[in-house]
């Protein structure tokens, strides 16, 4: 992990869910549900510090509805843009097909996007993004980081670094405060895959 680089958080909803919860099931289908497990969630992250990532892990979780992929996926990512006082960056882990459906449209629907794990090891955008959006992201995808001043290897023309500014301040790309490097959020959190 790079000294410019936030440490990542792994958070299994799937304990998570069954700690605040108390349940022993491992499904997510309701609203109040999907807000106790948020809540928890949330209260991980606030040791986190000014700069995270977290790794959401559904790999345990077995049905996923609506309302509980809008308050665990889209509220969080919701929540985290909105504040200013801090960047949180977010990789979800296990989004398997019974779940994807949910999530999509979920993020659809709020115009948002997050990048998911869909198969081990393989990463797509989920939600809402441009083409150019999806290109760049797929070029950074491919590349894991790229230095500051080689930019231009992932958005080599004016419209790629529109849509490279806009996946940094969508949190779908992570550049670094300090050097400046802009690393693919699926290299960032592969040490606790």
């Amino acid at each position: 992990m790079s000294a410019h680089a936030p440490d990542p958080i792994a958070i299994d909803v799937g304990e998570v869910l069954q700690r605040s919860v108390t349940s022993l099931y491992s499904s997510l289908v309701t609203r109040p549900t999907g807000r106790a497990v948020r809540m928890a969630i949330e209260t991980q992250l606030q040791g986190a510090g000014t700069l995270s990532i977290s790794l959401i892990d559904f790999s345990e979780v077995g049905i996923i509805d609506f309302s509980c992929a809008d308050e665990v996926v889209a509220k969080l990512l919701q929540q985290y843009l909105a504040d200013e006082a801090r960047d949180a960056f977010f990789v979800f882990r296990g989004v398997r097909e019974p779940h994807h459906p949910q999530v999509e449209g979920v993020l659809q629907r709020q115009h948002l996007a997050a990048v998911v794990e869909v198969e081990p090891e393989r990463f797509t955008l989920v939600g809402t993004f441009t083409d150019g959006e999806q290109r760049v992201w797929d070029r950074l995808e491919r590349e894991g980081s790229v230095e500051a001043d080689a930019v231009e290897r992932i958005a080599p023309e004016g419209v790629d670094e529109e849509a490279l500014e806009s996946l940094l301040s969508r949190g779908l790309a992570f550049r670094s405060p300090q050097s400046g490097r802009v690393h693919a959020l699926s290299r960032l959190v592969a040490h606790l895959m």
